[in-house]
């Protein structure tokens, strides 16, 4: 079986002696179950309540597999130093683990992370514990830090956003969501009273960060693409003229990859009668926000405009082996929310207390290997893939959308979960996506259409299934189910 464990595993009773783990124990362990179909009227899906569920989502079942196919912590007998025993076995899991992820990896479209990367010239670091406490900018008395990689890779983004030196602040983040916490942070100790504002299509991180605040929010609606409605905007803009804004504006929506227009969501503030002063925006540029300065005719995310903070994730376009992220908001700003800390002889500006150290370093490594022409030829690349693939499913028949500023392929959800699983793909009501990283190659998506198209044609060969309609989500034009074509 692909991705299947048969290496030994330490018993639980007092003798520790060691027996081969249950023949289901799979890396790739999938619970069938655990979504089930949506069939509307007429056998064509259309995310309505007919799943089961009254609000049209499906089913998210936890916890069935996870003793199946855990690894136990046993405590080690007292001979296993002289046997060598425990070390074999150990050994033994890494390396079949080793290879199961490499099997996955062959195998990944739906998540927005690059996997092709080499960071073997940083395995001589992998020995020391790094950790940048406290404030970049100001050294603590912890001394194995690489606060000297994470100043430059942020000179570098604060170059690339066009703010001074002498006038951002920021750090390199644990994760995405990291950043969104800590922009969204220091807009409401920048306005305490504010009200934030989201669109619907917002990452879960920006309605977390309402949650953990105790900040009133107000969702936006949304076009069809994923951008937010300016026009919507600005009418609940004018319900809560007497509060500051703090809006959370996408370069990159997580479903749909679209991007919000900055400069229409500024002018709209501006129409409400919200002057520079009495609002803040961050800019959640997760996965596009790297990519955007390298397309052309895109508009541009800068400083120079009345933006308060911008943050993009290290582990996506860029490509680390650990979650990370960027975070870079204006000095002024980020004055609001920092204390000294005298333990650390530094100040605490963060969300985080401790950070990944070896993080800047991965990103400082890429960096200076890439450069800004080595990212606008990935960049293109993603793009000219992604319309690749796009018109290639449309050829098949299936419906599939594709923003214009995006490497996010939206398609009709499958309707089999199996497969699913095995591509990894994001889904969420009747679609699916593929996200059209760096190592996203021409020949992995053929290989992936060439199965979607031979599995469509078992689930549809009967006439009781059909493909679900994805109209209400991406718009009629790009829907190929039978209600549409």
């Amino acid at each position: 079986m692909v991705g299947s464990f048969d290496v030994l595993a330490l018993d639980s009773n007092i003798n520790g002696t060691m027996k081969p783990l249950p023949e289901d124990f799979n890396s790739m362990a999938f619970i069938r179950d655990h979504v089930p179909h949506i069939v509307g009227e007429n056998g064509i899906g259309n995310g309505g309540a007919q799943n089961g569920t009254e609000n049209g989502e499906r089913k998210i079942v936890l916890g069935r597999n996870f003793h199946t196919t855990c690894l136990e912590v046993t405590e080690p007998n007292i001979d296993d130093e002289v046997t060598g025993e425990r070390e074999a076995y150990m050994a033994s899991v890494l390396a079949r683990y080793r290879k199961s992820l490499s099997e996955r990896t062959n195998y990944h479209l739906g998540y927005p992370y690059n996997l092709d990367f080499d960071y073997g010239a940083l395995a001589q670091l992998q020995h020391f514990s790094i950790n940048n406490l406290g404030d970049p900018f100001i050294e603590s008395n912890y001394g194995v830090h690489s606060r000297q990689f994470e100043v430059g890779v942020l000179d570098w983004f604060a170059r690339l956003w066009e703010l001074e030196k002498d006038e951002y602040w920021g750090y390199i983040t644990n994760c995405g969501t990291e950043g969104n916490l800590h922009g969204i942070l220091v807009g409401r100790e920048v306005f305490p009273e504010g009200i934030l504002y989201a669109s619907q299509e917002s990452h879960y991180s920006v309605f977390k960060a309402a949650r953990m605040y105790r900040m009133e929010c107000v969702k936006i609606d949304t076009l069809c693409s994923g951008e937010i409605d300016c026009d919507n905007f600005k009418a609940k803009l004018l319900c809560h003229k007497d509060k500051p804004a703090i809006v959370n504006v996408n370069i990159g929506t997580t479903v749909k990859g679209a991007v919000d227009d900055l400069d229409l969501v500024i002018k709209k503030l501006e129409e409400a009668g919200f002057s520079h002063d009495r609002f803040y925006i961050h800019c959640d540029g997760a996965l596009f926000g790297l990519m955007l300065p390298f397309v052309k005719r895109a508009p541009k995310i800068s400083f120079k405009k009345p933006i308060g903070s911008v943050s993009v994730s290290g582990h996506k376009f860029v490509g680390c082996p650990t979650p990370c992220g960027v975070q870079i908001t204006r000095l002024e700003h980020v004055k609001a929310l920092s204390r000294n800390v005298e333990y650390l002889a530094s100040r605490d500006a963060t969300i985080m207390g401790s950070r990944n150290g070896h993080a800047p370093i991965f990103l400082w490594y890429t960096l200076n290997m890439k450069g800004y022409r080595g990212f606008q030829k990935e960049v293109h690349k993603c793009l000219r893939n992604a319309h690749y693939l796009k018109g290639r499913l449309v050829d098949a028949g299936i419906g599939a959308m594709l923003n214009e500023l995006s490497s996010t392929v939206v398609f009709e959800r499958p309707h089999d979960e199996e497969f699913v699983h095995k591509w990894q793909l994001a889904c969420q009501g009747n679609i699916a996506h593929v996200v059209v990283m760096p190592n996203v190659t021409m020949q992995k998506l053929d290989h992936f259409l060439h199965e979607l198209v031979q599995n469509r044609a078992l689930w549809f060969r009967d006439g009781k299934a059909r493909p679900y309609c994805i109209a209400s989500d991406v718009g009629h034009q790009h829907c190929l189910c039978a209600l549409h074509t």
